[in-house]
């Protein structure tokens, strides 16, 4: 009985060690994340359609390289009611974008070769990954916080400009 009861206290012991130990191991992972800060590269202008006068502007980061379009707002915090991120791509055809990573919602406006406004995805919601198409040739997007293509009344047909 003796010798019973010492295996069991043996196994015993020997659990609450390995326990301890993998709780020692876990107090020990520190998981570092950063947040990504806007960095001012440019200015963008939102002309009104119909008379070419200034909608609004917007500070901007710029997007032209495969790293950055593949990342663009992902593991953002928040981003001013000011900024925004211009993708530049090298051809002019349907844009495919999704809100993997990406913390905080977005409106995507969808720019043509020509500069002209022409299609929008508004209020994408954060984390979700479902296609947002632009449904027509874009060469450029814009996105800004959600909500603003309607408080603005940014519409299909308006210009933009930047400058870096």
């Amino acid at each position: 009985m003796l010798f019973k009861n010492l295996r069991l206290y043996t196994f015993l012991a020997l659990g609450c060690i390995s326990l301890g130990t993998t709780s020692c191991k876990n107090e020990n992972k520190k998981v570092i994340q950063t947040e990504v800060t806007f960095k001012k590269e440019g200015k963008l202008i939102i002309y009104k359609s119909n008379s070419d006068s200034i909608r609004t502007s917007f500070d901007i980061e710029i997007a032209d390289h495969d790293y950055e379009i593949q990342t663009g707002l992902m593991y953002r915090n928040s981003m001013k009611l000011n900024q925004g991120m211009l993708f530049i791509f090298d051809d002019t055809s349907e844009r495919f974008f999704y809100m993997k990573n990406t913390k905080i919602p977005l409106d995507l406006i969808f720019i043509n070769e020509n500069k002209k406004i022409v299609s929008f995805q508004k209020d994408a919601k954060p984390f979700d990954e479902t296609s947002l198409p632009s449904n027509v040739p874009a060469k450029f997007v814009l996105e800004v916080n959600a909500g603003l293509v309607a408080n603005l009344s940014v519409a299909v047909g308006d210009s933009i400009s930047y400058s870096k």
